[in-house]
């Protein structure tokens, strides 16, 4: 790995929270050129799976439906659906530049918090990670405390650094719109 090199782990499971991860992500990717980015997902393990290359684009579609922005917003108003586009496609314009700098992967678990968190560490760390960046909603409830959440139990074990990013703020958003 060269030494300038920033080589950064983004985990997505196509949520909201991640999306906003994403967002922020993306802000990093194109403003530090020595920025290298792996797109991680954690799937159910197969009997003999190793670990996949995908596409964000699997992910988080350029087009998506009105059903996906609607799961993924709540909400299902015409502003919001226009809007979450318009972040959206800036966030893969972002991504499509540097496509020689943005990688996608699987990493296959057991569906558990702790086996879940065990791969993404171990992957991590063996392919010399610098920054691990998730998306979190918070412990807000008693479940989540008594049990935690896997953005916390990465957070907590992790020997590299993670950066957790909640919703973003309408400020952010319009910034990296304009």
């Amino acid at each position: 790995m060269n030494e300038f090199e920033f080589n950064v782990l983004l985990y997505s499971d196509g949520s909201h929270q991640a999306f906003s991860a994403a967002v922020y992500t993306a802000t990093l990717l194109k403003n530090m050129p020595n920025m290298h980015l792996t797109v991680v997902q954690v799937q159910e393990r197969d009997e003999g799976s190793e670990g996949t290359e995908y596409n964000w684009i699997d992910t988080w579609p350029v087009s998506p439906t009105s059903e996906w922005i609607k799961r993924v917003t709540d909400e299902s108003d015409l502003t919001t659906k226009n809007h979450y586009h318009e972040i959206l496609t800036k966030t893969n314009e972002i991504f499509q530049e540097r496509g020689t700098d943005v990688s996608h992967h699987v990493i296959y678990s057991n569906p558990s918090i702790t086996d879940t968190v065990d791969a993404l560490l171990d992957y991590a760390t063996k392919r010399s990670f610098r920054l691990i960046i998730m998306g979190t909603r918070g412990l807000t409830t008693l479940k989540g405390l008594v049990f935690g959440c896997l953005a916390h139990n990465v957070l907590n074990r992790s020997p590299i650094p993670v950066l957790l990013v909640k919703k973003l703020p309408q400020e952010f958003i319009d910034s990296y719109c304009s």
